[in-house]
C-alpha cells in the first residue's frame, strides 16, 4: 500500500556478526515482555489499517467508539538511516502523534498492529544489512510499545529483491523465536490467481526455514484490468493462496486457510476501473467466516467516509456509503 496504496537497537552492532543462536538469545532478553491481552480474539484478526501522515485521519479511539471494531493496524514504520525504524522513516516512535494513537487506541479498549514497509518510502528489509540488524530494528518496535501483533507490508523494492525477501524471512524467524506469542502478519501483493512469482518465493523462503506466520494475507486489488465484481474475484485470489499455502508447507487446504488472509481496498482503488463496493466486502466476510481466515482487513480507516471535497486517494473512498461502514463490517468478523 501506499499514499496512492499506502503510503537498530543500540547493540546492533554486536548482534550482526553474531551466530543466529546467539542473536536469538540476545533478541529475548532485550524485549519488553508482551501485555496481556483480554480478548481471545488474535489483534490481527479483524483490524483496519490507519495511517496517522496521510491525509486528515479519523481519531481512532473514536472509531473503535463508534464502529465496535476492536483492534487497528496503524502504519508505516519505515527506516530512518541505518537501520534504525522511525513512523514514516521521519516521525519519532515515542512522544509523537503515533505514541498518542496508541495510546488512544488501548484507552478505548482496543489493541494495535503495527506495521512495516508499504509501497512508499526506504524500507527496514532493504537498508538493513543483515537479518540480525533487521530483526532488532522489528524488536525495537515492539519493544517500545509492548507489542502483541506486527505487521510486514511487503511490496515494490523489498518485494523484487530475492536476497530482501530472504532477509526479511530469516529476520522474522529470530524475532519469532524470541516471541512465540507475537502475531506476524506478512502482506504482499497477487493476481486474482493468488500469489504471483514473488509472492511464492516469499512463502518458499518461509517454509524453508519452518517459519509460519500467524497469517499471509494478499492484497487482492490494482488488478490492471477492469473487474465488476471485486468481492468474487478476491475470493479467487484468496483461494489461490490456500491452494499455495497447502503446497508449500504439507498441509490440508483447510489449514491453509486459517493462515492466509485477506487485505482489501475501499472504494475506488488505484485502477480507474476497479472499486471495492461494501457488499464487495460482504462477500469477502461471508468467505472469511465460511474458511476460518486469520485475517481480514483493508486499506484504509482514513478513507472510510463519502467525499465532500477531499481526495479520494487519501480521505474518503469516491463511492456513495456512510461514514466507517467499511470498519463497521470487518468489526462483524471474529474468525
Amino acid at each position: 500500500m501506499t499514499p496512492a496504496r499506502s503510503a537498530a537497537i543500540t547493540r546492533r552492532g554486536r548482534l550482526c556478526g553474531a551466530p543466529l543462536a546467539l542473536v536469538v538469545v540476545a533478541l529475548m532478553c532485550l524485549a519488553a515482555p508482551l501485555a496481556a491481552r483480554a480478548s481471545e480474539q488474535p489483534v490481527e484478526m479483524a483490524a483496519p489499517y490507519e495511517y496517522m501522515g496521510w491525509g486528515d485521519p479519523q481519531p481512532p479511539a473514536s472509531v473503535i467508539e463508534q464502529t465496535g471494531v476492536s483492534d487497528l493496524t496503524l502504519a508505516f514504520v519505515l527506516d530512518k538511516g541505518r537501520c534504525n525504524p522511525e513512523w514514516d522513516g521521519s516521525r519519532p516512535l515515542l512522544g509523537g502523534v503515533d505514541e498518542h494513537a496508541i495510546e488512544a487506541i488501548r484507552a478505548a479498549g482496543g489493541e494495535v498492529d503495527v506495521s512495516f514497509g508499504g509501497w512508499s518510502g526506504r524500507k527496514l528489509g532493504s537498508s538493513c544489512a543483515s537479518a540480525a540488524a533487521l530483526a532488532g530494528a522489528y524488536e525495537k518496535v515492539i519493544g517500545a510499545y509492548s507489542l502483541r501483533a506486527i505487521d510486514i507490508d511487503i511490496e515494490h523494492t523489498e518485494l523484487r529483491s530475492s536476497k530482501v525477501r530472504r532477509r526479511v524471512i530469516e529476520a522474522l524467524a529470530l524475532v519469532r523465536a524470541a516471541h512465540p506469542a507475537l502475531e506476524i502478519s506478512i502482506t504482499f501483493p497477487a493476481s486474482e490467481a493468488g500469489p504471483e512469482a514473488q509472492g511464492l518465493s516469499l512463502i518458499a523462503d518461509a517454509a524453508s526455514i519452518g517459519l509460519q506466520p500467524s497469517s499471509w494475507t494478499i492484497m487482492p486489488f490494482d488488478f490492471g484490468a477492469a473487474k465488476t465484481d471485486m468481492g468474487h474475484a478476491s475470493v479467487r485470489a484468496a483461494e489461490g493462496l490456500a491452494r499455495d499455502l497447502s503446497s508449500a508447507y504439507a498441509i490440508s487446504e483447510a489449514d491453509a486457510y486459517e493462515h492466509a488472509g485477506i487485505s482489501s481496498m475501499n472504494g475506488d482503488t488505484d485502477e480507474p476501473a476497479e472499486t471495492v463496493s461494501l457488499e464487495d466486502l460482504h462477500t469477502m466476510l461471508a468467505f472469511a467466516r465460511q474458511q476460518r481466515l486469520a485475517r481480514l482487513t483493508f486499506w484504509a480507516v482514513n478513507r472510510d467516509r463519502p467525499c465532500g471535497g477531499g481526495a479520494p486517494e487519501e480521505e474518503c473512498s469516491g463511492i456513495p456509503q456512510e461514514a466507517l461502514a467499511f470498519t463497521r463490517a470487518i468489526a462483524e468478523y471474529h474468525g
